[in-house]
């Protein structure tokens, strides 16, 4: 595999690892709609974490949420696929800096770093996959109960957290995919064949001079 490409995509993965980073404790993953609302007092926002709002004079209370067991099936699991994307980023990281082409952690066995990158795409990968999981499920209860005419609940809409997760899941995604398929996954090195002459080979004691001119004395006799 090409080391600039390595490099890029590891770049890729740990910008990506970064961002979940900034997702997670990002306030605004949902905030209420001003559709309909001809006055606005306050507006609320909500993240996996706590629920806040503000008035119209601008201040902020915050609230977190008091029970883990009595949220949404859906934030439960958000939290749980968030955190399982910012380990497999950092171990997918690591991985990835042990066996790109540029690092000496794995000495010179290319076949050997190539697998080894092989296992940090496979990991930055599945950080892009929880994290699209997780902020996608969250966006589809969002707009469900948005566009239900029957919901009694406060609206809401799609805040900028969401957008982030989107972002760092499909930097990840493509960062890992590239480093799982280019990667060089040989499965060992070429040995060099030893030499081997062609036609037949006589094997003994070479003749003496004068065995080699009595020989030629009487061949050429005849």
């Amino acid at each position: 595999m090409d080391p600039i490409l390595e490099v890029v995509c590891l770049l890729l993965g740990f910008i990506g690892w970064v961002m979940v980073g900034i997702a997670i404790p990002n306030r605004y993953w949902k905030v209420s709609t001003d559709d309909g609302n001809v006055i606005i007092t306050s507006n609320i926002y909500e993240n996996l974490w706590m629920s806040c709002a503000t008035d119209s004079t601008g201040v902020h209370n915050c609230r977190e949420f008091p029970s883990l067991l009595a949220l949404n099936g859906y934030i439960q699991a958000s939290r749980a696929l968030m955190i399982a994307a910012v380990v497999f980023g950092s171990i997918g990281l690591v991985v990835t800096l042990v066996g790109v082409q540029c690092s000496k952690a794995a000495g010179e066995d290319m076949v050997l770093k190539g697998r080894i990158v092989g296992v940090g795409g496979v990991l930055f990968f599945l950080q892009g996959l929880c994290t699209m999981i997780s902020v996608s499920w969250y966006a589809f209860n969002i707009t469900q109960d948005f566009f239900n005419p029957f919901y009694p609940g406060i609206k809401y809409e799609i805040g900028e957290g969401l957008y982030i997760g989107w972002c760092s899941a499909v930097l990840a995604l493509t960062g890992g995919s590239c480093l799982t398929c280019a990667c060089k996954l040989g499965t060992s090195e070429k040995q060099p064949y030893p030499y081997q002459p062609r036609g037949r080979v006589y094997s003994g004691v070479a003749p003496s001079r004068s065995q080699a001119a009595t020989s030629y004395g009487q061949d050429a006799y005849v």
